[in-house]
């Protein structure tokens, strides 16, 4: 989740645990420390696939930050003795405030790897788009309010009723992420389809209106819509994987991390003399997020594996982003899903 969001939620954590002892300092100090497992963003890579695959990576380890969250209740017990508080309500206070934000992230597609150094597939729930105000408002409000009136009873009650409705609402982004797989696998089925793997990702800022991808064994793939509101069946379009391409990548260390870390949603293009994988997960049709050149073909040579380069992808704005807004409620007419998916090969 956006940054915003994570202090916000690790502010409403320690306020309402700690705020009667700490005053509006809880505040400070838990948006502080519930940004503390984004800092991994100061390590350089040498490319933007590693980059992105080892984002999320050992800061966000539910086994390190449990141990962070012991160290650091231990030094405040140590060299602040005289705390009105017990070290077992410090050490949840810190737990919390730390755990929650790899969790949380895990509500979102990218992928966010809870267990390293265990290496299964990063933890992915999609429940959540990455910027979603009705999770981050509430929380904000109620951190707005406690810092104008300060940590009273009033306060820190609303600061845990915000946290209860955001925890709430990712059970319903669940809810909508499942009734979207049944309904798009369902409508498949009918038309005898077969699917072989099949995901639902939130579309923008919302969780009523959902984007399915839905693998098929002759090495396609389909982009479908559907919203809590619909009426009608699914929109969708069938397009290639080009396994075909992507084996020209066998043997490429990082080309087989990005397709761990993304659970294999991968679709490889070429394009000029350019392969270029890309994230399926993250975007629709031709509006992707992660798209990365991964080889490129020499005269005589074949392809040749390159250090990877973020590759230009369509990029959408306020006219799609209506579209899709507009989508939530009326599902006529469909998405331009064809338009906006030539333009991915431009």
């Amino acid at each position: 989740m956006d940054s915003v969001t994570q202090a916000v939620l690790g502010a409403g954590i320690q306020g309402a645990l700690l705020g009667r002892f700490q005053g509006r300092k809880a505040l400070l100090w838990g948006a502080a420390l519930a940004t503390v497992p984004d800092l991994d963003v100061l390590m350089r890579y040498p490319d933007p696939v590693s980059l992105m695959t080892y984002h999320r990576g050992f800061s966000h380890s539910l086994f390190v930050l449990t141990g962070l969250a012991a160290l650091l209740a231990w030094l405040i017990r140590r060299y602040w003795p005289q705390a009105p508080y017990g070290g077992r309500r410090l050490f949840l206070t810190l737990w919390l405030v730390l755990v929650t934000h790899p969790l949380l992230d895990a509500f979102t597609v990218y992928g966010t790897q809870l267990f390293w150094p265990l290496a299964p597939v990063p933890e992915s729930w999609a429940a959540v788009f990455i910027i979603d105000p009705v999770y981050t408002v509430p929380l904000l409000a109620a951190s707005l309010y406690a810092v104008a009136a300060g940590m009273t009873a009033r306060a820190r009650g609303l600061l845990a009723t915000a946290l209860a409705f955001s925890t709430v609402y990712l059970g319903f982004g669940l809810a909508g992420r499942v009734a979207a797989e049944h309904r798009v696998r369902d409508a498949m089925v009918a038309q005898g389809i077969e699917v072989t793997a099949l995901r639902a990702v939130p579309m923008p800022f919302n969780t009523l209106v959902w984007r399915v991808l839905a693998k098929t064994p002759d090495d396609h793939y389909y982009e479908a819509v559907s919203g809590w509101f619909d009426r009608t069946s699914p929109e969708w379009l069938r397009l290639p994987l080009n396994p075909d391409a992507g084996a020209n990548l066998a043997g490429s260390a990082l080309h087989d991390r990005l397709r761990w870390f993304t659970g294999d949603w991968l679709r490889h293009d070429v394009i000029g003399d350019a392969l270029v994988v890309t994230d399926l997960r993250m975007g629709v049709a031709g509006h992707y997020t992660f798209r990365f050149k991964m080889a490129e073909r020499a005269p005589g040579a074949g392809w040749i594996a390159v250090v990877p380069s973020r590759w230009p992808s369509a990029s959408g704005g306020w006219p799609e982003l209506k579209l899709v807004l507009a989508r939530i409620l009326d599902a006529q007419p469909p998405l331009p899903l064809r338009a906006w998916s030539d333009q991915a090969l431009r």
